[in-house]
């Protein structure tokens, strides 16, 4: 007698408001080539009711006039819309699409598969609470499967559904499903991701989509995709200060000048202050502007105009924020790079970055690059096409940034390539490795603690102004997190 087997525990109800009018649950679709993403949506749609009349009697046949060999519609096409989509049978570009249940409403991204066409996953993937990996049942993980689920587990996604899809296709294999599930657990596992729910199904079928497959697989008694998402959590609002990218200065008239931009983060009222960086100029919010109205408050989302009681030197690319939070500035910081251009990122080219309304110059030094079969980082001088690597950004002045875990908005950033002008590079930051510069003096005044970037702090050292003093400083070289102990025990 074959025992019943549940290889996934359904997810606790969530704590959140959910149904029809709460925020849509953001999902992404991703995976290798060909593993059947689109079909997959497709069949979402279609079983939820989420495809008009119109549309689903142009889906009853394809382009030939004839069904397939099941006689089913292809449920691809209704993601993919793009010609060159449809002759080629791949995604390109990413389709964005609504459903909901009677539960839950949802926004699912599918987006491309290709290597070519990676930068639109990662750009699906920004905006998601969760990720559906699809993995064919007869190939397993590939190379693509594990660069997107890593992708994905960067841009800050925590709950992965493995959707070991055509199943059918191997005769309803329960060996393999668990095979393929547990080898994606323990590579999830080397990305700090342990939420990972693993469905068999077939999405041309419908098989444990919506409905449950318990016919063709009764030693599978877990949820179906439908029902984890509908039990799925939403990311967490992040916990940061006001950040407002100054994206223009606003001068109507002599008597009026305030700052404009969209909100990236915490939330802001009349009568607090701020501090504008990176010059440092503190000041408080005077009024808060939008195009009908005066406001009381301000939170993240909201496009507004910020007055200050007093003029400050604020442009376009500057950043207003909490005068008790604020983000990091300095010349030197840590990130991770993905590489979209098929020339790769060299050591020490200069390009574009542009973060938020803020575009600079900046040095880009690989460090390592994860190895997407063993799950380990190696050193590295350069990033190949599509490769995730570790690099230091270093920056000819000030830059101002939070971490990417902490401020999406804020610790997100895209390369330019200078010759060409095309986007080369997504990246996180990690944190930054010096701030620009810093004092602090002990209660006596007997010792006065100098921060600098390592490299302008070596210079200073070699030079001759320094050698007369060197007998007199005690120098510290220490990481971010020792320096901040440091900084509090003086």
């Amino acid at each position: 007698m074959t025992a019943n087997v549940q290889t996934a525990a359904e997810p606790a109800a969530v704590a959140e408001p959910s149904g029809r009018n709460a925020r849509p649950l953001r999902l992404i679709t991703c995976g290798s080539v060909d593993d059947g993403k689109s079909t997959l949506i497709g069949r979402l749609l279609w079983d939820t009711k989420a495809v008009k009349q119109d549309h689903a009697d142009a889906l009853e046949r394809d382009d030939r006039g004839q069904q397939n060999d099941l006689g089913l519609p292809d449920f691809a096409l209704l993601l993919d819309g793009l010609q060159a989509e449809r002759e080629q049978g791949i995604t390109i570009d990413v389709a964005y699409r609504y459903f909901s249940t009677d539960s839950r409403s949802f926004i699912v991204a599918d987006t491309p598969g290709h290597e070519q066409y990676t930068r639109n996953m990662a750009t699906g993937a920004s905006t998601a609470d969760l990720a559906v990996l699809l993995v064919d049942a007869r190939a397993g993980l590939l190379e693509q499967t594990r660069r997107h689920a890593t992708i994905a587990s960067l841009m800050g996604i925590r709950q992965f559904v493995l959707a070991v899809n055509k199943i059918d296709l191997i005769d309803y294999d329960r060996s393999r499903f668990e095979t393929i599930a547990a080898d994606f657990r323990q590579f999830a596992l080397s990305l700090g991701v342990t939420d990972v729910t693993a469905i068999p199904m077939s999405a041309l079928l419908g098989e444990n989509v919506v409905t449950p497959g318990s016919k063709a697989m009764p030693w599978y008694s877990g949820p179906t995709l439908v029902r984890v998402l509908e039990l799925a959590t939403q990311r967490t609002a992040q916990t940061v200060g006001f950040r407002l990218p100054v994206q223009r200065v606003c001068r109507p008239d002599e008597g009026f000048r305030g700052y404009q931009g969209t909100v990236a983060g915490g939330s802001v009222k009349p009568g607090d202050s701020v501090v504008i960086l990176p010059a440092g100029t503190v000041a408080n919010v005077k009024q808060i502007v939008t195009f009908d109205l005066v406001r009381n408050a301000a939170v993240a989302g909201d496009a507004i105009t910020l007055v200050l009681d007093r003029p400050v030197d604020a442009a376009r690319g500057d950043m207003i924020a909490s005068i008790d939070a604020v983000p990091a500035a300095g010349l030197s910081f840590e990130a991770k790079l993905v590489a979209l251009s098929a020339e790769g990122i060299d050591a020490g080219k200069r390009y574009w970055l542009k973060s938020s309304s803020r575009r600079q110059r900046v040095r880009v030094e690989p460090r390592s690059v994860l190895d997407l079969n063993s799950g380990q980082w190696h050193d590295a001088y350069s990033l190949p096409f599509n490769a995730i690597g570790t690099v230091q950004l270093a920056f000819d002045e000030a830059a101002i940034f939070d971490s990417y875990e902490t401020n999406r908005d804020t610790g997100a950033f895209i390369l330019i390539d200078p010759d060409s002008n095309n986007t080369v590079a997504g990246g996180m930051v990690v944190a930054g490795s010096a701030p620009v510069g810093g004092l602090e003096t002990s209660g006596d005044r007997d010792h006065v603690l100098i921060s600098l970037p390592a490299d302008l702090a070596e210079r200073l050292m070699d030079s001759e102004a320094f050698s007369a003093l060197r007998d007199r400083a005690d120098i510290y070289r220490v990481d971010a997190k020792a320096a901040a102990s440091l900084l509090r025990a003086l």
